[in-house]
């Protein structure tokens, strides 16, 4: 029997083409015509003011950080149920992040406990689009304006998702973008920081290139570049950037077999999750999700264990997500937790993704419901 993986990279068909484009070219490095179109791309499609491809997600959110002059003393408050990399940005800048709890049912924060964390020391939020679907923007943004905080989305589950038909990624002063293989779309590795404030585009160039003006170079303003500011190597080889716009360029039929997969799975199993008292992934209305994963909620800890083993034994494979950051070691060494995390240690236990990606046959999807429809709960 052939194995259902959890996810796979989908070959979209235009990648080899402009693969071997580039390596014929003399422009290898970054920033060169591939990094140009898929920006372009990039920008027409979210509508931000300004995108830059990065090597990750995770260094789009430490440009996001350096532009906002984050260092010791501040703090950040962030969803303790995320991937490290929302908070190693702040901790890498000697700033705090601070862990706060999450809603039960869309598992992005809680604004009752953004705000309750909120102190002088506090300079931004981090918000997490658990699963491309938006968290309570509307009441993160009357937080952040009435204390002056600045939002930056990690948008790395995003891509296409929309929030009453915005692009996620927009409403803070930053938005960033995950390629990583497990994305609906991928240059292997890769990110991109999206810019909704025009303010910060010039320097935003020069801390992605190491802290030099060598993007007006390249346009031809300036006759010469030099090290003007902090920064580090964030940019991307324009041979990642022809993989991604290869990518870019089957986006919509890449989605609309991911959204065939998610709907499969939505349609499905409601009545087994009534009878075996599991809940569904939950998209509020007017939330626009870009089918990047499907979740189930196991009643216990053991039946997570459970239904990833029983899928497991019939060569399909699902798996859980995050762990709690707040208990983390890096966490309780670098973080601060104003309140129990309860509701994210709690979903964290009994959380399973389904195999969800572009490849996935009408068959396969069809052979993960019969799978997961034949498990029995333990109470």
């Amino acid at each position: 029997m052939e194995r259902i993986y959890f996810s796979r990279p989908y070959l979209a068909g235009m990648e080899f083409t402009h693969l071997n484009a580039s390596l014929a070219s003399t422009s290898w490095h970054g920033d060169g015509e591939f990094t140009n179109r898929a920006t372009e791309w990039l920008r027409e499609r979210t509508g931000a003011e300004g995108a830059l491809l990065t090597t990750s997600c995770t260094h789009a959110l430490e440009l996001a950080a350096i532009l906002l002059h984050l260092g010791p003393g501040d703090e950040v408050i962030v969803p303790s149920f995320t991937f490290s990399a929302t908070a190693t940005a702040i901790a890498s800048r000697g700033a705090t992040p601070v862990f706060v709890d999450i809603e039960p049912r869309t598992l992005n924060l809680d604004p009752e406990a953004v705000e309750a964390a909120v102190t002088g020391r506090t300079k931004a939020i981090f918000v997490v689009h658990y699963a491309g679907v938006a968290c309570d923007l509307d009441a993160i943004q009357r937080i952040a304006d009435r204390h002056g905080l600045a939002i930056v989305e990690d948008n790395a589950h995003g891509i296409g998702a929309s929030l009453r038909g915005q692009h996620l990624g927009t409403f803070g002063t930053f938005g960033t973008q995950s390629w990583h293989d497990t994305k609906n779309v991928t240059s292997g590795e890769g990110g991109a920081l999206l810019i909704n404030d025009p303010k910060y585009i010039e320097r935003a160039e020069i801390v992605r290139e190491k802290g030099t003006n060598r993007a007006v170079f390249l346009r031809g303003q300036v006759d010469k570049y030099t090290w003007v500011d902090e920064g580090s190597s964030y940019l991307p080889s324009d041979l990642l950037a022809a993989l991604l716009y290869g990518q870019f360029q089957r986006f919509d039929e890449i989605q609309e077999r991911r959204q065939h997969v998610w709907h499969a799975y939505a349609d499905a199993l409601p009545q087994w999750a009534q009878e075996q008292r599991v809940d569904l992934m939950h998209v509020p209305e007017g939330r626009e999700q870009p089918a990047h994963m499907f979740y189930v909620m196991m009643p216990t800890h053991e039946d997570q264990s459970g239904l990833i083993s029983h899928l497991r034994e019939r060569e399909i494979i699902a798996t859980f997500h995050y762990q709690p950051l707040d208990s983390a070691p890096a966490g309780l060494r670098l973080g601060r937790t104003p309140s129990p995390c309860v509701i994210t240690a709690d979903r964290a236990s009994r959380l399973v993704r389904l195999p969800l990606h572009a490849g996935m046959s009408k068959a396969d999807t069809a052979r993960v419901i019969d799978a997961v429809t034949t498990y029995r709960t333990t109470t």
